[in-house]
């Protein structure tokens, strides 16, 4: 069932010469399959001008919510490495001043 199958090297002149090939199944040819039903003739979707317009409402109202959500994320990593920068300068100087009055 599982024999592993040696690949087949050419040959100097270029030609490949296969191996015996056994065959390990049997193929049995099934009755031809009914005609598939054909689709209906309609259409697929009507789009109104109202629909279009409640299409592009939809999506500049994504837009503009993505669009918020990333810039409050983008604010409050500008806001959190301006109070780390802020807590390392009050530190260094703190740091300073401790040597100088010793």
């Amino acid at each position: 069932m599982l024999r592993p199958k040696v690949p087949t090297n050419p040959t100097p002149t270029g030609l490949v010469v296969p191996l015996a090939v056994e065959p390990t199944a049997t193929v049995r040819h099934s009755p031809p399959l009914a005609p598939a039903a054909q689709p209906s003739p309609r259409p697929a979707v009507h789009l109104t001008p109202a629909t279009g317009l409640a299409l592009v409402g939809g999506g500049t109202a994504v837009v503009l919510i993505v669009g918020a959500v990333l810039v409050s994320m983008l604010l409050a990593v500008a806001i959190t490495g301006a109070s780390v920068a802020v807590c390392a300068v009050v530190l260094r100087s703190l740091l300073a001043s401790g040597r100088t009055h010793r």
